[in-house]
């Protein structure tokens, strides 16, 4: 037994011990919705106090740290902010929380595990007010000239004012910047609206409600919603002079897009066709010009007409028809043969007065290929047609066309010029409408890969997308496009050089930017916006509008100051609640366990960490006594068992 006791080795254990001073954090929301009316002052009390509080207690220290808006829209990360910030000290100092806030934060889920009490200076006022606009269903997508629906809310938050609660609102509507539109809207009542998008791509519509008497913030007033407008189908009609090897290119280019509703007529036989055959015997389908051209002419998106000449079978009446239907809004496309040179010429019929060249009679039969104008650089029509040649922009080139009919430009822009620079597709807008004239039947050659081929398709594609008024193929235009709060400027012109374009923000601020060119009839700028809203982009006669983040940022979704959210974390901890309006807490220091918050007061919970900074181990008895001890005993029984 002595010898196992020596073995234990009884000793007597000193620490020499320095004790470390307590922590406390003090977690300061700067996001937006806290620098809205009286509450940057607030904050800056408190801080002020809090500073002076701490400093009182004896061996305590505070840790002040401040919290921004979050990424994008996420809101007050209030809760991610304070992990954080623990993590940072060691847990065993820290004695307590202070959250100097509105409440209003958006990360309670993630709230962490507190060691010690979690206090909340709470700013704003009790009679606080504020109402807000709220978008509950906008869709990104709608087809043009169909409703679609929007639902709005006004909601009104806070202490409202006796006289302004469920009163009517006067909501402003205004689309792609154009004029307020007003109307009278039920507070807390859904208010579905009916929107017909009027012209292709980006459509902003925003909404505005004037700012009330004593409202807290008038940055939730206001929602933009943008909607792309598409086309649903293209209704295209297509009709053949005569049969051709480009006829089936038509075709196929037409049908080859699900989006296109092709209706093509080929006139086989014309009426001065005199072969006996009778007519019982024939089978010919009648051409139907009379639905075409006069009951249904508005249905059709384009209509192209393919090798067509004067034979009688379209009255002067329907091609009058089709130059009304030209200037008021709807698109036409001459693909010339060498009918197109003779007395039958379309030019010689009503259509020829919005034709934008006139033929000189003359049918150039010779190889050439086909080039790109100066204008035609800088037109969204044919720039960049050089990088489709065969082997890319710097191949061999398109191949050749064998047939021009030689024309006169007189009026339009010419994108496309044959040999000797004589045009070769023109394009010139008729009233509301558009009208393109190619001066060859031969863009099939292209698609047969002839020579190398070239761009049939691209050109095609674009050409009809630019009579179709796609807002992307616009020659004259400013469009922005953002990533976040940055914005990318481009102008599109026919034009060597651009003004500087000037952005109006959503506080009115002004701010004029040079404008760099990129390529020929392309100019760009960048811009990033300091806020959030609607921004307004002019150069020259050209106008656009753009939003920047958010229609209705989460930040300003709930502006009245509230303990609700942060309540059950506060609880936990037996912490407390504070209103900044009804003055600053004292600091106190409580036991761990007790109730934290008092009428005019917040506690800490001294935590007494201290740093081991020596150890002295002194053993209770000497080694050498156990040796004497031990060496007795065995003695002694030696002894006794001996001499029995």
């Amino acid at each position: 037994m002595v010898l196992l006791a020596a073995l234990f080795n009884p000793s007597l254990q000193q620490e020499e011990r320095a004790p470390l001073s307590d922590i406390v954090i003090l977690l300061v929301d700067e996001s937006a919705s806290q620098r809205i009316a009286g509450r940057p002052d607030q904050v800056a009390a408190a801080i002020a106090a809090v500073e002076a509080e701490v400093a009182q207690l004896e061996g305590t220290e505070l840790r002040v740290v401040a919290l921004g808006d979050g990424d994008g829209d996420q809101g007050t990360l209030l809760m991610s902010a304070l992990s954080e910030a623990m993590a940072e000290e060691p847990r065993a100092r820290l004695a307590g929380a202070i959250l100097l806030s509105d409440g209003q934060l958006h990360d309670v889920a993630r709230a962490p595990e507190m060691p010690a009490p979690l206090h909340l200076l709470l700013t704003g006022q009790e009679t606080d007010w504020d109402r807000r606009l709220v978008v509950l269903n906008a869709p990104g997508f709608a087809i043009l000239g169909e409703p679609v629906t929007l639902r709005l809310r006004i909601e009104d938050q806070g202490a409202v004012p006796e006289g302004l609660a469920g009163a009517g609102a006067e909501l402003q509507i205004a689309v792609d910047g154009g004029e307020l539109q007003s109307v009278t809207v039920s507070v807390g009542v859904d208010l579905e609206l009916p929107v017909t998008l009027v012209h292709g791509g980006m459509n902003v519509i925003r909404f505005v409600l004037p700012e009330m008497r004593g409202e807290l913030t008038d940055r939730n007033n206001a929602a933009v919603v943008q909607i792309n407008g598409v086309r649903d189908r293209l209704s295209v009609l297509l009709i053949s002079g005569e049969p051709h090897p480009g006829e089936r290119t038509w075709r196929n280019l037409l049908k080859s897009d699900s989006s296109v509703d092709l209706v093509h007529f080929t006139i086989l036989r014309p009426p001065e066709k005199q072969d006996g055959v009778p007519v019982n015997e024939l089978s010919l389908i009648a051409f139907p010009t009379r639905e075409l051209f006069i009951d249904k002419i508005e249905e059709f998106d384009l209509i192209i007409f393919d090798r067509y000449k004067r034979r009688g079978i379209l009255p002067s009446l329907y091609l009058d028809n089709v130059r009304t239907y030209v200037e008021e809004g709807g698109a036409v496309l001459v693909a010339a043969g060498p009918d197109f040179a003779q007395a039958s010429s379309l030019y010689r019929s009503p259509l020829g007065e919005i034709l934008p060249a006139e033929p000189t009679s003359i049918v150039i039969e010779e190889g050439y290929a086909p080039g790109i104008t100066e204008l035609g650089q800088r037109h969204p029509v044919t720039e960049g047609l050089e990088a489709f040649a065969p082997g890319g922009a710097d191949g061999p080139g398109w191949g050749r066309w064998f047939r021009l009919i030689d024309m006169v430009a007189t009026r339009g822009t010419t994108v496309l010029h044959g040999m000797d620079e004589r045009p070769l597709l023109v394009l010139d807008r008729v009233g509301e409408g558009r009208i393109a004239l190619l001066g060859s039947d031969q863009a099939w050659l292209w698609s047969r890969g002839f020579e190398g081929g070239g761009p049939q398709l691209e050109l095609l594609r674009r050409l009809a997308h630019w009579m179709m008024k796609e807002p992307e193929l616009e020659e004259e235009a400013l469009s922005a496009t953002a990533e976040g709060q940055v914005m990318t400027i481009t102008r599109r012109t026919l034009s060597e050089k651009v003004d500087d374009v000037e952005i109006t923000g959503p506080d009115g601020t002004l701010t004029v930017l040079p404008m760099q060119q990129v390529r020929p009839g392309r100019f760009d700028a960048g811009f990033e916006g300091p806020d959030i809203g609607l921004y307004r982009l002019r150069e020259g006669n050209q106008e656009a509008v753009i939003a920047l983040g958010p229609s209705a940022p989460r930040e300003f979704e709930q502006t009245i100051a509230s303990a609700e959210f942060l309540q059950p974390a506060i609880d936990a901890t037996r912490g407390g609640v504070m209103r900044i309006e009804d003055g600053l807490p004292d600091l106190r220091r409580v036991r761990a366990g007790r109730p934290a918050a008092g009428r005019g007061w917040l506690g800490i919970t001294p935590r007494g960490a201290y740093l081991t900074a020596d150890v002295t181990v002194l053993p209770l008895v000497q080694a050498w006594l156990f040796l004497l001890l031990g060496g007795l005993l065995i003695t002694g029984a030696w002894l006794r068992e001996g001499r029995r």
